[in-house]
């Protein structure tokens, strides 16, 4: 393990036992090797906060742990069923409460990006941060034209700060799957490699104004969701710049009812919206924690939800697209053995694993679910149990449907908040129907081979010279198909190794044979059978044929 890793790993028990929570590190396995250093360091004696609840005292260390367990607080925070009231009120506070750095730090990286003075390129800009994340903050600005817009600019050394935590990440998830079965099935180090992309992908704002301007596109004329504009000329990789919207968080349930806002249309349209970035567009924001989320009140009847911070956005391929929709088509049917058999087409267990048995153990988890409102289920408890059931068929985690699981669970948070008796099966079942409908349409086949047929034109018009070429060289006897020489040369190595063993143990056994009757004889000289015993011996031991099973 590097240097710096081990360092950090220290750092990390540091500021864990500077805030009182020395519980959560002794209970951790990897870090039980290193549990001396909390009898040996002085901070373990001297630098612990007293006065502080442990939901404060949680939250303060994941600040000071830096934004990728920031980040794990926000996910956490959502998930209210889960956690005691005082650890989830107090994750809350990470949504838009990370401290923000200097006011004329933030002037200074806008006018290195962009190249001029900030009074230059905006008519107003507040130095006071609007809201500050765990990678970015945002400060207020308005436009020469007047318009009101917002200015996202990048934490200084975000980069190396996350770089380091990554490798810390890497090397625990290597002694993970080394130690631990379940992090093996779990694919530990894939799934902090899925995270690196996506953490890194945050770390360019232009790629987060190009997602905004997508998401934008896909819901263009839609009641259900607006999306701020993207003003391009004044975005780069560490700064950008959009539309303010004036909108209610949607955790101010307070103000939300002062107004009026239909809280059940509310809960309703944003399953509908995940459901179509999902399915119809293939394109959903995978940071749908309530800090990202607000509310346009205007018509409190038909409230329209806006979305902000585009760093984290997902795509699956058709495959798995399609494996999901007939999934929940089938749990929202109760067809247990479809939802068996898909797991085993899709690859998500191993194929040999029995369906009925599968059928049996998701029958038993999905069955006690329906019918009762969101209130009274879970969508985590339900995952995590029917994960703990797939354990005896080897099921593993795809990695690639980490952040539409993730968004799922957000959802269900706030769903859960605004609406506690949505009925999420009854709202998801049209959006995924009409999707499966969609894809098998007449229109849609043909668009599809309308898509296709250049490709197809390139092929057939190259077809006549391939088949003569194929031809000619049939007739002139020139045809050849490629062979791998490598593996023929391995499994000549493979097979001439296996006869010089057995060569070896034949040796070897008459060797011992001849000694074993030479002593049994009583002939002379006695050294010769001893010695014909040795080599036997070793020369069995060298072919492997002592000790081997």
């Amino acid at each position: 393990m590097r240097l710096r890793v081990l360092g950090r790993l220290i750092a990390i028990q540091r500021v864990l036992v500077r805030h009182g929570l020395d519980d959560f590190v002794r209970a951790t396995h990897l870090y039980r090797p290193l549990r001396f250093l909390f009898f040996l360091s002085p901070w373990t004696w001297f630098q612990r906060r007293h006065g502080a609840g442990r939901a404060e005292r949680l939250r303060l260390a994941l600040e000071d742990l830096g934004p990728i367990f920031v980040k794990f607080g926000q996910a956490l925070s959502t998930r209210r069923d889960l956690l005691p009231p005082d650890i989830a009120d107090e994750l809350a506070r990470l949504q838009d409460r990370v401290p923000p750095f200097d006011g004329a730090t933030a002037r200074a990286a806008i006018e290195r990006s962009l190249g001029h003075p900030v009074a230059e390129l905006f008519g107003e800009f507040d130095a006071t941060p609007l809201a500050a994340a765990s990678i970015a903050q945002v400060h207020a600005a308005r436009l020469k034209d007047g318009r009101e817009a917002v200015v996202k600019v990048l934490r200084p050394g975000m980069r190396e700060v996350i770089g380091r935590d990554l490798e810390v990440l890497y090397a625990l998830a290597g002694l993970a799957e080394r130690w631990s079965e379940v992090a093996r099935r779990l694919k530990a180090l894939e799934v902090v490699r899925e995270y690196e992309q996506t953490v890194l992908d945050e770390l360019d704002l232009m790629r987060e104004a190009a997602n905004a301007s997508q998401l934008k596109r896909n819901f263009a004329g839609s009641p259900l969701l607006y999306v701020p504009e993207v003003h391009w000329d004044l975005c780069r990789a560490d700064v950008m710049v959009m539309e303010r919207i004036r909108g209610v968080p949607i955790g101010d349930l307070a103000e939300l009812r002062r107004r009026g806002v239909d809280f059940k249309q509310l809960a309703e349209s944003g399953v509908e919206i995940f459901f179509t970035q999902v399915f119809r567009h293939n394109f959903f924001h995978a940071d749908m924690h309530p800090g990202n989320i607000f509310v346009l009140a205007d018509d409190p009847a038909r409230p329209r939800y806006a979305a902000v911070d585009f760093g984290i956005v997902g795509t699956l391929d058709l495959r798995d697209q399609r494996y999901l929709a007939e999934n929940f088509l089938a749990v929202f049917d109760r067809d247990y053995r479809r939802v068996a058999e898909l797991h085993v087409e899709s690859g998500w267990v191993p194929a040999g694993t029995r369906v009925d048995e599968m059928e049996s153990a998701i029958r038993t988890i999905c069955e006690p679910i329906f019918d009762r409102p969101l209130v009274e289920i879970s969508f985590g408890t339900v995952l995590l149990r029917l994960f703990e059931a797939l354990r005896r068929f080897d099921g593993q985690i795809q990695p690639q449907l980490i952040l539409l699981q993730k968004t799922l669970l957000n959802v269900e948070g706030l769903g859960r908040q605004l609406y506690p008796q949505l009925d999420i099966w009854k709202t998801a079942s049209p959006v995924l129907r009409a999707w499966m409908r969609e894809r098998v349409s007449p229109r849609t086949l043909l668009r599809e081979l309308g898509r296709g047929l250049p490709d197809a034109v390139e092929v057939m018009k190259a077809l006549p010279s391939i088949a003569k070429r194929f031809i000619e060289r049939s007739q002139d006897h020139e045809l050849r198909l490629p062979i791998d020489t490598r593996a023929i040369d391995e499994l000549r190595a493979e097979i001439a190794a296996g006869n010089r063993r057995r060569d070896r143990l034949l040796l070897g056994a008459v060797l011992l044979l001849g000694g074993v009757f030479w002593l049994g004889l009583g002939l002379a000289p006695p050294w010769a059978a001893w010695a014909a015993l040795v080599a036997g011996a070793v020369t069995l031991g060298a072919a492997g044929g002592i000790g081997s099973r």
